[in-house]
C-alpha cells in the first residue's frame, strides 16, 4: 500500500487549495485595479443620467401642469 505522499503524481487537497487561492487573489487584484481606473467615468456617467432626468422631468412637469384661473364674481 503506497501513501499519498510517497506518490508524486497525486494530486493532493493543498494542491488544489494553493492554485486556486493564487488564481483568485490575481483575479481580485485585477478587479481592484480595473475599479480605480473606471470609477470617476461611471461616477461622472451616473452625474450626468441624474442631470438629463431632472431636466427632462421638468419638461414634462410644465407640459402637463394644469393653470387654474379664479375670478371674482
Amino acid at each position: 500500500m503506497t501513501n499519498q505522499a510517497d506518490d508524486p503524481g497525486r494530486i493532493t487537497r493543498e494542491d488544489l487549495d494553493s492554485t486556486l487561492r493564487s488564481v483568485v487573489g490575481e483575479v481580485e487584484q485585477q478587479a481592484a485595479e480595473g475599479a480605480r481606473r473606471y470609477l470617476p467615468a461611471v461616477v461622472g456617467a451616473g452625474v450626468g443620467l441624474l442631470v438629463i432626468a431632472y431636466f427632462l422631468g421638468r419638461r414634462a412637469g410644465t407640459a402637463r401642469s394644469t393653470v387654474v384661473e379664479i375670478r371674482r364674481i
